[in-house]
């Protein structure tokens, strides 16, 4: 939410129902979501870093910090495009999911995919532990280039085949966007996705 001169801001929801659960997008900080789980657009590392994935270690404290560690260590870097859960810390979401989305290369390189299999791991992680709540911020649209608009496209096209395809105890879906120009386009894409069959 965001809060100016004492007054609330907070762009108008728009919200969808997809297959029983609800898909919607706000305007403000993902950090303050109170969701099961927020996504963090995390680097291969896990180990924070600017934008959102530095302000979710931040408010979420040293205890993610030390999971992530610990998933690296036994694991290595995470592949782009696949997730992996941890604690939430301080943070009122119980859980953070960690994706890693694409460096936008000018769509040569399967960034599209790569986009919409970070969504949908992130989903399935989030379904096998059966969270009922999971909010998004705007993957590998900040340092790593992805165009906004086109970002937005993959999103809500994977996370609704996600909804419509799945069997599921995810009821609520939300893409929290920081700024206006993000919120804009993620808005007028959900409206252009929900006419699709």
């Amino acid at each position: 939410m965001l809060l100016l001169g004492g007054e609330d801001v907070e762009r108008q929801t728009k919200k969808v129902i997809i297959n029983q659960a609800r898909l919607s997008i706000i305007q403000g900080d993902i950090t303050q979501q109170s969701t099961d789980a927020i996504v963090n657009a995390a680097n291969p590392g896990l180990m924070g870093g600017g934008g959102v994935d530095g302000a979710i270690h931040r408010a979420g404290g040293l205890a993610i910090l030390e999971e992530c560690k610990q998933i690296v260590a036994k694991q290595g870097y995470l592949p782009t495009g696949k997730a992996v859960i941890t604690t939430g810390g301080k943070l009122k979401a119980k859980y953070v999911i960690h994706t890693v989305g694409p460096i936008w290369h000018g769509g040569t390189k399967n960034e599209a995919a790569l986009l919409a299999s970070a969504y949908q791991e992130s989903l399935k992680l989030a379904a096998e532990n059966n969270l009922v709540s999971i909010s998004f911020p705007s993957i590998s649209t900040g340092a790593y280039g992805y165009p906004v608009a086109e970002a937005a496209r993959v999103a809500a096209k994977a996370v609704a085949s996600f909804l419509r395809e799945q069997v599921t105890s995810i009821k609520e879906v939300v893409f929290v966007l920081f700024d206006s120009k993000t919120y804009d386009a993620y808005s007028s894409t959900l409206e252009e996705v929900m006419t699709q069959p």
